[in-house]
């Protein structure tokens, strides 16, 4: 059977997340009715990560095999007329029977936007976390350099998050616009720990009120204490912008992608 793997585009506010819940629809849901449609039978679809509640994506990764050989516009232009407008297959391509969108990634970029203007703006309230105070954005950007590179993100872990380990690798962290308007956080990694994007969002934040000094982040990342960080940003800021891939699964290392048990979402 063939291997496909479609490249979504979600608005996520109205869905559970990605994995499918008991209660309310989620991507998966949805992604795997409108193929059951298409394809006339059932088939189980896997992703490169999971995203929470709210949470959107430009680049989210879904694979599965069908039982049916169809042209990939198919996969496109017939399962967008099929899918709720809030979801849309961008790019559907034939992979390797063995690829696995979550261990053959080589990495991920999220954006974490955030409005930071005096009156609220209901073009953002499902897409920005809305601050109400402007940001001292240099100040940010000065804070997340001591983010870069490869450390134990113990301080950035949901309370609940399962990885064996907290060693991840930020390759680049840059804070992008404008103090009084619209301020997004772009973070490329080799993998992420569950809520790490909003909670060094969170943390970034504070330091953008003032309410802390910029070597605090710094201490914060030493300490391996959740409780030390900022608050967890809410989730329709974050979006997951692309998932990385090479030709074949990456080395098993110890932070690498290959051993992310848990996902950003």
């Amino acid at each position: 059977m063939p291997r496909l793997k479609l490249t979504l585009e979600y608005e996520g506010t109205r869905y559970v997340g990605w994995q499918v819940q008991p209660q309310g629809a989620s991507i998966q849901s949805v992604l795997e009715s409108a193929l059951e449609r298409l394809l006339g039978e059932r088939v189980s679809v896997e992703s490169a990560g999971r995203t929470d509640s709210g949470v959107h994506a430009q680049g989210q990764v879904a694979c599965f095999d069908t039982p049916r050989e169809l042209p990939l516009k198919a996969y496109t232009m017939g399962l967008n007329g099929i899918l709720p407008p809030d979801v849309a297959v961008v790019l559907a391509e034939e992979v390797p029977e063995a690829f696995d969108p979550r261990r053959w990634s080589r990495g991920k970029r999220y954006r974490y936007r955030v409005s930071n203007r005096r009156t609220r703006s209901p073009l953002r309230r499902t897409t920005h976390w809305e601050i109400f105070a402007p940001l001292d954005v240099d100040a940010m950007r000065r804070a997340a350099v001591h983010l870069l590179g490869r450390h134990d993100f113990s301080a950035f872990r949901a309370a609940d998050c399962q990885a064996k380990h907290a060693v991840r690798e930020i390759r680049s962290l840059s804070v992008e616009g404008t103090s009084g308007d619209a301020v997004s956080i772009v973070v490329e990694g080799t993998a992420f720990l569950k809520h790490m994007v909003r909670n060094l969002a969170g943390t970034l934040v504070e330091v953008g009120k003032g309410r802390r000094p910029e070597a605090w982040v710094a201490e914060v990342l030493a300490s391996r204490e959740r409780k030390r960080a900022g608050p967890t940003a809410p989730p329709q800021g974050l979006v997951l912008e692309e998932v990385f891939y090479g030709d074949g699964p990456p080395a098993r290392t110890a932070g690498g992608t290959a051993d992310a048990e848990e996902d950003e979402g």
